[in-house]
């Protein structure tokens, strides 16, 4: 599914121009269905109810793009390895808008999720379309499953302020573009690219002060098809240590806001699947910054964090381990900063 230039630019472009379109026309279904997230629980940072179906736009413009782009170039011999990675997340979005529809309490909410995840797990792995991180069988299994749960709820959870999980995922998965391609895994590059488009596309419409939401048929969708490109990126020729930390470089402020708030709630003795103020986004903004500084504050880190990444990637062999060491104590002493500062109120 290899691309030149401008056909990675059409790719883009369209995926930002299709969400751009659809998102405006779920608004006003939204709206004219009453299909409204009202600011009734005390995480929520919005003053005024917000239409949800964001999450629809953006899963029907990135597959509308994908399948799209087979067809008109015909590298129809792709169509196996793009509808194993999309089918699923689809099937998630689905998940997540029952969720959005019925609010399903957090636990059940949070088995469901894990439960899905285990099986998307297992068709990457029977259908043979997930990466190979240790070379062995059994532990890539279950790091292909702890994975995908993980950074599914950690885009979930991130989705807490206009713009924090849209913006970051676009810019997680514009890098992930660029390592693919430098490494020749020009499938992994063009759905990533897909998906930076379409989460621009919706951006648009979700910065701050956000007109729509993704809810969570949009979250768990984002999250789960980040998570299987990651999986399935092979981020050769550099070593194990390296291998490892470019994925979670790439999606390290969805994992740092993650276990900011987990831990925050386990010290204060309640469930770590409970609504709280306790996300980046809310200490930020505790801390005296403004909604639009917060949400730019994350897309610093997340690009931060990213760059790195390609750093690491065409950095001299000596010198990786010494890189990914430096960054594992920043993003340790970011945690420590964040958990201690501007605590969740009472």
């Amino acid at each position: 599914m290899e691309f030149n230039f401008l056909e990675y630019l059409a790719l883009f472009f369209t995926a930002l121009t299709v969400v751009g379109v659809l998102t405006p026309l779920s608004r006003r279904v939204a709206l004219e269905i009453e299909f409204l997230d009202a600011p009734t629980e005390s995480h929520k940072t919005h003053k005024e109810a917000i239409p949800y179906l964001g999450g629809v736009a953006i899963i029907a413009g990135t597959c509308l793009t994908t399948y799209m782009a087979i067809v008109v170039s015909g590298k129809t011999g792709t169509l196996s390895l793009v509808s194993a990675v999309l089918i699923p997340a689809v099937l998630m979005g689905v998940v997540g808008f029952f969720d959005d529809v019925k609010k399903l309490s957090p636990w059940p909410r949070f088995i469901v999720q894990n439960l899905f995840g285990l099986a998307i797990a297992m068709i990457l792995i029977t259908t043979s379309t997930l990466g190979s991180p240790t070379g062995n069988t059994m532990i890539d299994v279950a790091i292909t499953i702890i994975w995908i749960v993980g950074i599914t709820n950690s885009i979930n959870f991130l989705d807490n302020i206009d713009g924090g999980a849209s913006g970051t995922v676009a810019i997680s998965s514009f890098f992930l573009f660029v390592l693919a391609l430098q490494g020749g895994q020009y499938a992994i590059a063009a759905l990533s690219l897909v998906l930076t488009g379409a989460t621009a596309g919706f951006l648009l419409w979700n910065k701050p002060p956000a007109r729509i939401y993704m809810g969570d048929a949009g979250a768990l969708f984002l999250g789960i098809l980040l998570a299987t490109l990651t999986l399935r990126f092979d981020p050769n020729p550099i070593n194990k240590s390296a291998s490892f930390a470019l994925p979670i470089l790439l999606l390290a402020v969805p994992i740092l806001d993650t276990s900011v708030a987990v831990i925050s709630r386990l010290r204060r003795k309640i469930s770590p699947f409970q609504g709280g103020q306790d996300h980046l986004s809310h200490r930020l903004m505790r801390a005296g910054l403004s909604k639009r500084q917060t949400v730019l504050s994350l897309w610093i880190m997340s690009a931060f964090y990213c760059l790195i990444a390609v750093a690491i990637s065409n950095a001299p062999f000596n010198l990786e381990n010494i890189f990914v060491a430096i960054v594992a104590v920043t993003w340790l002493v970011s945690f420590v900063l964040f958990l201690n500062t501007a605590a969740e109120p009472g």
